[in-house]
């Protein structure tokens, strides 16, 4: 124990897992009478190295907060009083409603909309609730919104999802791609190892960085190609266009182990640079400097996340950054390869579950009769049990509320009232429902103050469970602390409602391990196979990085090492795509392309982060940016108030007029939501038109019109 250790009063340090975003760094939790008290990071967690963000620091301030969610309360109406009630008497009450709903209307009148916050263990309790034994595969969560195309993206290019690449990777490439990614803001400690990597050797790294916004991360760039929002595949087929006029491409590579080539490269044809210049405003020379540096490169990564992932072509743009990876044999080597950067702590964990409504565990999909049998036999149902058709994804998901096919909605861990798109419609469509549970760590929430039951649910440091990160990283959490209150581990509080609802013999579980095991069972022979993983295991030998298919298996670093990807004849797939415009383009009437995103002291809604008072000084309020050209253009001046308005709604904020963002396009955090001012809420603005194939919503565009409010002076009664 160090002096300072001491003079703090903590008693006893004890490893754990950052419950923030999908970088997944471990944490060291000094503990006090009982509590969290402090924070470090873990030098030992090989994803993180130590390190840490500010907003992990100050955890310890989010836990024991005045709004935590204590007891189960209930309501007639979503305008009434709440009334606390006991455990029992609510879920008698939600079950009953929900045998009255099935038996009224199908399983499919009822749905779950989870979180990439929950634990491997709460997913899956969820997910085999709804799927196996309550015959509805509606059940989705917030990570539809963060990387379905990701998802869909790998398993159409490389034959099946799972990021091929790890964290080592970054410590010995010499080439960054990094799209659609503020790395600094969003995946801090992620960036601090770029830039570790790029000032070790300065002059054998370089980094691009694709962004309509000059960030921190694109100011430490070498290149920035400052694109006009959702013009990516443009880009990137120019890109490809160039390598194969250099001849930097790898056709030994191409040939043996890819398909789709001719028809990839028939397509690539029609972006020459001085075309994709015209479509993505890039100039043609960057287009060709980047290209370049990617091509010569020994060792180069792609990096990306929601800039690329939330898009009504977010699949295909996945799909042209595997295409540059799969031309050049860049990939299933050491500093190379495509890694998705995920938003949400157990994302990657959610994945591997069968988290979405059109999944099962073990990367297995609702539609596979076989998958169908492995899974029902697995959970001992009949497989006709488990329905053969997808279940509602997110958005899909509340437009069935709002169209009365889903009468009972149960939200776990998750706060869509100011994290979906068109937020205006998300309320509306939970006032249509017959019954809205949520169950949550805080309370009120945008969310919750629609809820007719409040579940209070216990949070990190307060149940034990293991998540994934984006590197395919298992990490154990162990409990703490005590919830406070009567507040219960979101999987006990399914497995409670599991028994009520008449599947106690299937939901026997006493603690979080017993779920574990036998997930791990379900994984056995997958590509994201844990049979090597225990409880046990992580605990006294660390994390681990699947597939680990055995007790003795060290885990695996990288995937396709081998060079057979999990497709027809072991080949990967070039995949044709065309440049498409994104759904709202700007015309008269909102002239601008609003593009949302994060802050680098703030996470999701605020439920959390939003409790620390250092973390909130850094940015105490929305902003936007605004080029100084559209600035003008609108008579607008630095630091006015002004109204940003879409078709669905508008926004009161205080501009930034900045260089730092493109001209037509500006720019607006979406942390937070209505109950911190009706206006505050970015996605008051934004659409939900999604992915044909992920589902995944274009929080990333949308047409608006920005104008400045103008002060009236109040007369004198």
């Amino acid at each position: 124990m160090r002096q300072d250790d001491n003079t703090n009063g903590i008693e006893r340090w004890v490893k754990s897992y950052c419950p923030y975003c999908g970088v997944g760094c471990g944490l060291v939790a000094g503990l006090k009478n009982g509590a969290v008290a402090r924070i470090k990071g873990d030098p030992d967690h090989p994803s993180s190295l130590g390190d840490l963000c500010a907003k992990a620091v100050y955890l310890p301030e989010t836990l024991r907060t005045p709004d935590r969610l204590l007891y189960p309360q209930m309501r007639r109406c979503q305008d009434g009083a709440f009334t606390r009630v006991s455990w029992e008497t609510a879920l008698m009450a939600v079950a009953g409603k929900f045998r009255d709903i099935i038996a009224a209307h199908g399983p499919d009148a009822v749905a779950f909309y989870g979180s990439g916050q929950l634990t491997t263990e709460e997913y899956y309790v969820a997910n085999k609730l709804a799927k196996g034994f309550l015959g509805t595969n509606n059940f989705d969560t917030n990570s539809r919104l963060c990387m379905a195309s990701a998802v869909a993206g790998y398993k159409t290019s490389l034959g099946a999802d799972g990021p091929p690449a790890s964290y080592a990777d970054i410590d010995v490439a010499d080439c960054f791609l990094l799209l659609g990614t503020n790395t600094a803001d969003c995946h801090p400690v992620i960036f601090k190892r770029i830039k570790r990597r790029k000032l070790e050797q300065p002059d054998e790294v370089t980094i691009i960085a694709v962004d309509p916004r000059r960030t921190e991360t694109a100011d430490f760039a070498d290149l920035h190609l400052p694109i006009r929002p959702g013009t990516d595949i443009a880009l990137l087929n120019g890109m490809l266009h160039v390598l194969a006029k250099e001849s930097l491409m790898d056709p030994n590579f191409v040939v043996k182990h890819t398909n789709g080539f001719a028809e990839t490269m028939s397509v690539v044809e029609k972006y020459p640079p001085h075309v994709a210049e015209k479509i993505c405003g890039v100039p043609e020379c960057l287009i060709v400097e980047a290209a370049m540096i990617f091509g010569k490169a020994d060792r180069a990564m792609s990096l990306w996340s929601m800039g690329i992932n939330q898009s009504t072509v977010g699949v295909h743009k996945n799909n042209a950054i595997h295409n540059l990876h799969l031309a050049t044999g860049k990939i299933g080597k050491p500093g190379c390869g495509p890694l998705s950067l995920t938003g949400q702590p157990n994302a990657m964990g959610g994945r591997e579950v069968g988290g979405l409504s059109h999944m099962l565990p073990g990367y297995r999909e609702v539609q596979n009769p076989i998958h169908r049998e492995e899974v029902a036999r697995l959970w001992g149902v009949p497989s006709e049990n488990i329905s053969s058709q997808p279940g509602y994804s997110a958005l899909d998901l509340f437009e069935a509320v709002a169209e009365r096919k889903v009468k009972a909605v149960w939200i776990l861990c998750t706060n869509p009232l100011v994290s979906a798109p068109d937020i205006d419609f998300i309320e509306k469509a939970l006032r249509q429902a017959e019954l809205v549970v949520v169950q949550d760590a805080y309370h009120p929430t945008g969310t919750t103050q629609l809820a007719h039951v409040l579940l209070p649910a216990a949070q990190w440091s307060e149940k034990e469970g293991v998540m994934t990160n984006s590197e395919r990283r298992i990490t154990y959490m162990p409990r703490l602390a005590e919830p406070p209150g009567e507040a219960l581990p979101d999987w006990k509080i399914m497995t409670l409602f599991a028994r009520e609802m008449g599947f106690e013999k299937f939901f026997r579980y006493e603690t979080a391990a017993e779920i574990f095991a036998e997930f791990v069972r379900t994984t056995e022979g997958t590509l994201c196979d844990y049979s090597g993983a225990s409880y046990e295991r992580l605990k006294n030998g660390g994390p681990l990085q699947w597939p680990c298919p055995a007790p003795d298996h060290p885990g695996t670093e990288r995937l396709y090492d081998d060079l057979h990807f999990p497709a027809p004849e072991g080949r990967a797939n070039l995949i044709p795509v065309e440049h498409q415009e994104p759904f709202e383009r700007p015309d008269e009437q909102y002239p601008l392309v609003l593009t949302t995103g994060r802050v680098k002291n703030q996470w999701h809604t605020m439920t959390r982060t939003g409790k620390a008072e250092s973390l909130k000084k850094s940015c105490p309020d929305p902003f936007l940016e605004m080029n100084p050209a559209d600035a003008r253009r609108f008579a607008i001046r630095d630091a006015d108030f002004v109204e940003v308005i879409s078709r669905r709604g508008k926004a009161v904020v205080q501009v930034r007029v900045t260089a730092e963002i493109k001209a037509g396009s500006c720019f607006m955090p979406f942390h937070w939501g209505r109950q911190f001012g009706f206006y505050k809420a970015a996605n008051n603005l934004t659409i939900a038109a999604r992915d044909p194939v992920s589902r995944q919503p274009e929080l990333k565009a949308c047409a608006v019109a920005v104008k400045r409010v103008i002060d009236f002076p109040l007369e004198d009664n």
